[in-house]
């Protein structure tokens, strides 16, 4: 790490202020778990899961000063390879609450999107283990996503968006 510099005086240089981020809370805020071979009377017979993770993200100011509510959606769909059946639905939002600090503005949005979503995702990996497990299926052990790639093909998606859009007018 770099040191500060110090004025003739003792006293700091004036310079860019530190970031500080701290969790405030997490929480579940709504949780589903289908387990549909149950629910359909199927039998097991033959399964070779195949497993699908769709991952979304949300982000809003609290009206407290600089806290900040980050939301991560999960939903996790698994069918059988053999005949497409479901075998089960799993829809987690997580949130946290977080109080964040000499972030510059045009870098709070993808702080907010990637960073905190990365501190977050342990508890959500352990969430989705324990009811998939509990469920009735093997633990599944989500891998790690990429927030900051997700985040990235966000911002290309919307800017193909507006293209579309300037395209349509003209």
């Amino acid at each position: 790490m770099a040191e500060e510099s110090q004025g003739g005086n003792g006293t700091a240089a004036a310079g860019p202020q530190q970031m500080k981020m701290q969790v405030l809370a997490q929480y579940v805020r709504d949780l589903s778990f289908e387990n549909v071979v149950v629910q359909k009377g199927l039998s097991a017979g033959e399964v070779q899961p195949d497993i699908q993770v769709a991952v979304s993200l949300d982000a809003r100011k609290r009206p407290v000063a600089n806290q900040y509510e980050v939301i991560t959606k999960f939903k996790v769909t698994s069918k059988n390879k053999v005949n497409g059946d479901v075998l089960f639905v799993l829809e987690l939002e997580y949130g946290g609450t977080f109080h964040i600090e000499g972030v510059a503005d045009d870098q709070l949005h993808p702080f907010l999107l990637i960073e905190c979503p990365r501190l977050l995702f342990p508890y959500v990996r352990r969430i989705i283990s324990d009811v998939t497990r509990d469920g009735g299926f093997p633990a599944l052990n989500v891998d790690t996503v990429d927030f900051m790639a997700l985040y990235r093909q966000e911002l290309a998606r919307r800017a193909q968006a507006q293209q579309a859009q300037a395209e349509k007018v003209n």
